[in-house]
């Protein structure tokens, strides 16, 4: 059984490495329909369409331009999360999403972090780095 730590993942916007990722987390869903007719003796269900959400927890780097700088509100960009690295024979996650949401924070003893959140639009393909 292979485990990874989360500190060799890495979160890219198409090609371009996001700096500064403190955490990150990809949810997947799918519907049902409901196919129960009324001499069934239990509810019955068939899969209905899939969809996902991605967030994740950056510390702000306003020289990221590419990365961090491509994350804006209402932008659609290709969303790639690498769990155990980016050489090849990695496993990694892609699909299309739009940025839905940054929140920006920080305090007197913390470091200026942005929140993004991001919806998936289509579906969320695993594959293999070559």
């Amino acid at each position: 059984m292979a485990i990874h730590k989360g500190s060799e993942g890495v979160l890219k916007v198409g090609a371009n490495t996001i700096a500064e990722v403190r955490s990150w987390s990809i949810d997947e869903s799918a519907g049902t329909i409901e196919t129960t007719v009324m001499a069934d003796a239990a509810r019955t269900y068939v899969a209905s369409k899939t969809d996902f959400t991605a967030s994740m927890e950056v510390f702000w780097d306003e020289e990221d331009t590419t990365g961090q700088g491509a994350l804006t509100a209402g932008a659609e960009v290709t969303f790639n999360v690498y769990p155990e690295g980016d050489t090849t024979g990695d496993v990694y996650y892609t699909g299309t999403a739009i940025v839905t949401g940054i929140s920006r924070s920080a305090d007197g003893d913390s470091m200026v972090t942005h929140s993004i959140s991001l919806q998936g639009s289509g579906g969320l393909t695993e594959t293999t780095v070559a």
